[in-house]
This record gives structure tokens, sequence and C-alpha cells, in this order.
């Protein structure tokens, strides 16, 4: 059925579009307080202007970027006993969220000046400030901070796991945490041959609180003070629950 819809959709689109047609599982993420993740299938089709081979060695990167935040990176030493922050190195754009799923190895079909160009590797869309304190090395702080998130499964690299289907129809499927920031995540897919990107498209997921996620989030931005009250009564109201579940146990 997904093959039949592409072809479809490969049919009805006109001959000046892009070279690439996307689509998403969901175009939608709703954050609840049940939400423990999501896996996202993203599709398409390749539309030819002319006659392709099986013999021509296309390959497809998507990625999903989520939104930009500012970081501080810092490194820890220990002084008289005590760790203090001896080093730190600002970060001015770092996304959220980023995932890579490729066809083959990435080294093995992206070039340097494509990747430049596009920003597609996280050193690229990584973005270090210049200031800091303390003896820094860039590279290194914007490796540990890539290492720390990849380890949170904010990062990921996933080579092999794209698949492209008689150089026309293509999917993969992207993991997305439950640890997810709101807002909009750019889900981008490049063609290339040659280590060179000849067709680009990209298209948005939405991110967003739902339920009552939705409204504690509203109530803590737009009335602090009586979400400050309701977080004491509910805490008050654990506290006391939990005491009273203890007693019933004691007896």
């Amino acid at each position: 059925m997904l093959r039949a819809f592409l072809i479809a959709l490969l049919l009805a689109t006109p001959a000046a579009a892009q070279n690439l047609v996307l689509g998403l599982s969901e175009s939608e993420v709703a954050i609840t307080t049940t939400f423990d993740g999501s896996d996202i299938l993203v599709f398409g089709a390749i539309k030819h202007e002319s006659a392709v081979t099986q013999e021509a060695k296309l390959d497809l990167i998507v990625t999903v970027k989520g939104p930009d935040q500012a970081t501080t990176v810092y490194r820890k030493d220990r002084r008289f006993g005590i760790w203090v922050n001896a080093a730190t190195v600002e970060v001015d754009a770092a996304p959220s969220f980023y995932a890579i799923e490729t066809t083959r190895p990435i080294a093995d079909i992206l070039g340097d000046e494509a990747d430049r160009y596009y920003e597609i590797t996280l050193p690229r869309v990584i973005k270090p400030s210049a200031e800091g304190h303390g003896n820094n090395d860039v590279a290194l702080f914007t490796e540990a901070l890539m290492r720390i998130r990849q380890d949170a499964n904010k990062y990921q690299l996933r080579e092999w796991d794209a698949a492209l289907i008689d150089n026309t129809l293509f999917r993969t499927d992207v993991e997305l945490p439950a640890n997810l920031v709101e807002g909009a995540y750019e889900v981008s897919v490049f063609l290339l041959k040659d280590k060179k990107v000849i067709s680009t498209y990209s298209t948005v997921l939405d991110v967003r609180k739902a339920g009552l996620e939705r409204w504690m989030y509203n109530l803590s931005r737009q009335q602090p003070f009586y979400y400050g009250i309701l977080s004491l009564i509910i805490a008050i109201s654990a506290g006391w629950g939990a005491s009273a579940i203890f007693r019933v146990f004691q007896r």
C-alpha cells in the first residue's frame, strides 16, 4: 500500500517540482505524562527527470534536527580535594536532538565540501562560541557535548538504517526519545551521488506538550505564583499520603 501511494504521489507531482517527495507517518508528536518516546517513519520517493539505471550509485541521508539551544560545557578539575569548574566553553547553538540515518557509512557517501555547505554531520550543526574561561580546546569541549548527548540518545548516527529501493523509493525509522524538547523538528532528506548532494527536501515535525503537561507548562509560564502554590500543595499531599501508608503498614 505504501509503495502504491508513493508511485501515485510521484505521478501527481509536476515536472518542475522537487526531485524528492517526502512523507512522515506522523506530522505531530504529543508529549503527555505517559510519553516514553516514539518511532517516526520517514518515507518518500525520488522523481527522476531521466531514466536511471540500477547500477547508478545513489545514496541517501535522512536527518531529524530539534530546536537549537544555547548551552555551556564545563570541565571539572579536583583542587584542594574539591571538584570545581576549571574551564568552560559557551555553545551558541546546539540542536536539542539530532538523528542521522544513512544508506551506507557516512564517510563513504558525503564529501567535506557538501558537508560544509549543507551542515549535515554533528560537528557542523554545533556552533561553539569563541568565548570561554580557562585553557580551552573548543574541539574537545564540542566532542564532550556530543558524547554526553549520544549517551542520552539525543544524538544518533545510524548508518545502513535508511533503505533505498530501486533508486526510487526510500524509508527509515527514527527513534525519538522520551526527553524531547518542545518545538519544530526539521526533517531533511539528502540525495547523494559521488559524495555530492544532488537534491534535498525538508519538512517539519511538530512536537508539543498535550493534556496535563500542556496545562502545567502554561500555568508555570503565565501564572507562576499559582503554579508555585499548586506545586506546594502537591508536595504536601504526597508527603502526607506516603506517611499515612507507612503508618498503616506499621500496625
